[in-house]
């Protein structure tokens, strides 16, 4: 047993270090550094050199950096200690050398404050680091998550790239308290097309895609082999662009309240593409991120390796690895479960999501569709399209506005192409000056979900309701921006003007007798605009509905009183509770 600093901080970087098989250490003396230094020395792993002055110490790591080919760890206390390894950090940047300074100090809420010994170390000069990070002091999960997560970009950044020096700044509180059990700590680790990639012996995977642009072909096929070979499937919504056999089109199969669908139980996800409004609730033993770019994202808090290519050289490079053999068991299930949910979905009322419902499976071949984040996003993601039909969102930013904007600038570049935006009338109106633009083509088609204020903060679920609810207001006012635009013509004479095709629906009749014309593949004289005037209680029961479909035997009490009391019995008795 060894004794050990209980700095979690410090502990996360001891055992990565360890992980990462990084022995050799330089040290000068000091206070803020003396838990992790003491800790160090206490174990045997570590290869420990002595130097007052940092200075000196910063190129004799250089030297052992040179001359070994291994990474090298600076460790100094705070003050101005860590100004003087910039001379040597310099030439190990120059030199790509793998050096990684360790500079211990004060928390840094004291920059700033003229408190001794406190110095500003969150900016560095541009050529004396590859990268710089910060480790806090640990004080919950997310504060050891981002510890876990920084320490490990550092130490992989030493040799990524064809290496070079790489800086964290280590909080401390001076504790003099220790332990023997260390709680064990999450490496991550990087792979490239030349080194030897792991072995994957899960029985079930998942290859979760992200917002992607349109796949090729080729890789498209890739993915499909990749699943046959290993028994996986493809975790898809609008915004994949993945069209083939194993396409998962899953947010109504995961999205049940009070019933567990068995495909959120897998052994490892392989995340490709970006930002994604879904996460499924898929719970993973592990996620290998593949992408180009090489970064450490990790989105599920799983992540343990990283792959930096492109991802048709990953899929190729394990369908290689691994002799034919269709597994379909996986692809099975979730056919089984979704078949079973497509055939119990209830009446729904006039919504977003029952709009959806009618139009996702109509829209032409080879048209476009984007969705505005949140509410529009969700409620589409829940029905799927045809084979040629592709699906975009803003969720690089994941901002209200633009919607409109950028299906304009797509349309521009494929005139005999539809393109089809579907947004909620604050999001319209945030862009809505778009639509003045002299260069706007006639294959546009936008649908403007219309409940009168922001909705994505108005359903029971979402933060900003339950914040207003817990204080006592409502959250109609200001949390969810109700009552703006209210005048109920604006659309039309601001379409009409503009010289739209303007078509107004107040429900499901109207809209079914429209329905045609809106998902006509003939490219209309004038772009079109149709305004969908929508309650705000009905989207908020048909989510609930669409989430109810399937319950299992331990909700079904749940169930049956929410059903007997209504929404407005809840609302009851949540105010009762908080008096």
């Amino acid at each position: 047993m060894i004794n050990c600093t209980d700095e979690r901080n410090a502990q996360i970087l001891i055992e990565l270090l360890k992980k990462h098989g990084i022995r050799k250490v330089v040290a000068s003396p000091g206070t803020t550094n003396a838990c992790l230094v003491s800790s160090m020395q206490n174990d045997p792993f570590f290869e420990i050199y002595s130097a007052p002055e940092e200075r000196s110490g910063a190129y004799m790591a250089c030297g052992m950096a040179a001359e070994t080919g291994e990474a090298v760890v600076l460790s100094c206390t705070g003050a101005t200690a860590s100004r003087n390894y910039m001379p040597a950090l310099t030439e190990a940047y120059y030199r790509q050398l793998p050096i990684l300074a360790v500079t211990s100090s004060r928390r840094n809420a004291y920059i700033g404050h003229n408190c001794d010994q406190v110095t500003d170390r969150t900016v560095l000069p541009n050529d004396i680091a590859k990268l710089s990070v910060q480790m806090p002091i640990v004080f919950d999960d997310v504060s050891e998550w981002n510890c876990t997560i920084n320490a490990n970009k550092a130490i992989l950044e030493l040799f990524h790239r064809g290496g070079g020096p790489a800086h964290i700044n280590l909080e401390t509180t001076y504790s003099k308290k220790t332990v023997t059990d260390i709680k064990p700590v999450r490496a991550i680790f990087r792979y490239d097309a030349l080194d030897k990639l792991p072995d994957i012996n899960a029985k079930s995977v998942c290859v979760f895609v992200g917002s992607h642009i349109q796949m090729s072909k080729k890789l498209q096929n890739a993915i499909s082999d990749f699943c046959e070979k290993y028994n996986g499937i493809v975790l898809c919504d609008h915004t994949s662009n993945y069209r083939g056999k194993y396409r998962a089109f899953c947010n109504i199969v995961t999205g049940q309240y009070y019933w567990k669908s068995k495909i959120k139980n897998v052994d490892l996800i392989l995340h490709i593409g970006n930002i994604s409004s879904s996460d499924y609730g898929i719970n993973a033993g592990e996620v290998w991120r593949i992408n180009p770019d090489g970064e450490i994202r990790d989105t599920f808090r799983k992540l343990y390796k990283v792959f930096e290519m492109d991802e048709l050289e990953f899929f190729e490079a394990y369908n290689k690895m691994r002799e034919y053999k269709e597994d379909d068991s996986f692809l099975n299930l979730y056919k089984k479960e979704e078949g079973e949910i497509l055939e119990k979905i209830p009446e729904l009322p006039f919504s977003n999501i029952w709009v959806a419902s009618v139009t996702a499976k109509e829209l032409p071949d080879n048209s476009v569709l984007h969705l505005g984040i949140r509410n529009s996003l969700r409620s589409w993601n829940f029905f799927d399209t045809k084979e040629s039909v592709r699906g975009y969102s803003n969720t690089g930013g994941f901002g209200i506005d633009g919607s409109i904007s950028t299906i304009i600038g797509a349309a521009l570049c494929n005139p005999d192409r539809l393109y089809y935006c579907v947004v909620g009338d604050l999001a319209f109106f945030y862009d809505m000056n778009a639509l003045g633009n002299r260069h706007i083509p006639p294959n546009v088609r936008i649908l403007v979900v219309n409940n009168g204020l922001g909705f994505e903060m108005k359903f029971p679920t979402s933060w900003g309701c339950s914040i207003a609810n817990a204080i006592g207001v409502s959250e109609n006012d200001y949390v969810c921006a109700a009552g703006h635009y209210s005048q109920p013509n604006l659309i039309k004479c601001y379409a009409e003007g503009l010289g739209f095709n303007y078509v107004r629906v107040n429900d499901k009749k109207e809209y079914l007798l429209n329905l045609k014309d809106i998902t006509s593949a003939k490219i209309t004289e004038k772009p079109m605009i149709v305004e969908l005037i929508v309650d705000s209680e009905d989207e908020d029961m048909a989510l609930n509905l669409i989430g109810s479909i399937m319950v299992d035997d331990s909700n079904l009490a749940k169930v049956a009183i929410k059903k007997a009391i209504g929404k407005k019995g809840i609302n009851a008795i949540k105010k009762m509770v908080r008096r």
